[in-house]
């Protein structure tokens, strides 16, 4: 069976940007490779793989059925962490795995707790503190219960993270968001250390945070999007351009390139309309690409009349609507252009490229965004 698409990942890609965030944390912290969202779009099971020859051994999943995919592909019985959706039916299964899983309300605590009694195996769970995000974690008023709670079941728990997430660490506009958060997340430290309870790693830091906010680099830190070599925000690559050596001023390589290939030609004359509607009208006599992929695919229908593909090493500029499973691109003035010439989406061919990053801000998409709506079944190739 051949796909329309394919997508392939560089491995190589992947080992460099784990060597440049390593350099900026040094060699203590762990590196928590966070594959949410089908690894960003590059596909757990491919990522797994990628992710341990390049020495990672610990990974962020936000869901119970993304942890077991991690399981099923991890060949170095990496450690593995929810972070965020799991069932209270499979919470058993999960504890029996040794999965670590996040807890941020009494009721997920109290349920794992009163599990573990039963199978008389300790729960592996990171405490997340509500610090300024105001979406998941225990609030300040519950610091006194938690610590009761806790203490109470230190026999049926193991405290392995203490952790937060911060509110956009990405943007300059949340600065003093972060920095308050950061405060507030020392004061659940203090607090608990007080009372005796102390965790296997601290941790707070996603991609953005490692980057911009070195306090935040703690004994963990979790990786995202820039292990995937994409800064996560504009503003975030200019906090840290200063920084970069002359020589290397993008240490963040991407792993992705999205190919396919042309389906068909098709003539056009001037005057004619091309594809649904009449969006697109032909200026002059016209020479036209079809390529196999459309919003269907993840190419988004935003990219009507104004995306562009790679077509023997020229930029060639969609015309008329994207449709379900079709793009229509002008091949007008590249020449010797014949059916199954290869088509490039993002990356490179010959001298030129189409990055995500121009990609998603011709769809008004972020590249987090426009990366995990490739769907699941576009096939994926490791490249080393």
């Amino acid at each position: 069976m051949i796909a329309t698409s394919f997508l392939e990942i560089s491995a190589k890609a992947y080992r460099q940007n784990i060597k440049y965030i390593r350099s900026e944390i040094g060699e203590k912290p762990t590196i928590s490779a966070v594959v949410k969202g089908n690894a960003y779009g590059h596909g757990i099971e491919q990522m797994v793989g990628i992710a341990e020859k390049a020495g990672i051994r610990h990974f962020s999943a936000f869901s119970s059925d993304e942890a077991w995919l991690v399981k099923k592909h991890s060949t170095k019985n990496s450690e593995i962490m929810i972070l965020g959706m799991l069932y209270e039916e499979e919470m058993e299964d999960l504890i029996r795995a040794g999965i670590n899983f996040y807890v941020f309300d009494f009721y997920r605590l109290e349920k794992a707790i009163s599990i573990s009694k039963r199978i008389k195996i300790p729960a592996k769970i990171h405490i997340e503190v509500e610090t300024g995000f105001h979406r998941t974690g225990f609030d300040w008023e519950d610091k006194e219960k938690l610590v009761q709670v806790l203490k109470e079941a230190k026999e049926h728990v193991i405290l392995e993270g203490l952790c937060t997430h911060y509110a956009g660490a990405e943007s300059v506009s949340n600065f003093v968001r972060v920095k308050n958060q950061i405060s507030v997340y020392y004061e659940f430290k203090n607090y608990l250390s007080e009372n005796y309870l102390f965790f296997n790693r601290y941790h707070t830091a996603c991609s953005a945070a490692t980057l911009i906010f070195p306090e935040t680099i703690m004994d963990m830190v979790r990786i995202g999007i820039a292990g995937y070599g994409f800064w996560p925000t504009k503003e975030t690559y200019f906090a840290k351009l200063k920084d970069l050596p002359s020589n290397n001023k993008n240490p963040l390589k991407r792993l992705i390139t999205w190919k396919s290939s042309v389906m068909s030609l098709k003539k056009v004359e001037m005057g004619e309309f091309v594809g649904y509607g009449n969006s697109f009208m032909a200026l002059h006599d016209m020479q036209l690409a079809i390529v196999p992929v459309g919003y269907g695919h993840g190419y988004s229908r935003l990219l009507s009349n104004s995306g562009q593909v790679l077509i023997g090493g020229q930029f060639c500029q969609v015309v008329g609507t994207v449709t379900m499973n079709a793009i229509a691109v002008d091949i007008t003035k590249v020449s010797g252009v014949q059916t199954g010439d290869e088509v490039v989406m993002i990356g490179k061919q010959g001298k030129k490229e189409i990055t995500v990053a121009s990609f998603s801000e011709s769809t008004q998409q972020v590249n987090y965004e426009l990366l995990t709506r490739l769907p699941k079944d576009i096939p994926r190739k490791v490249i080393p």
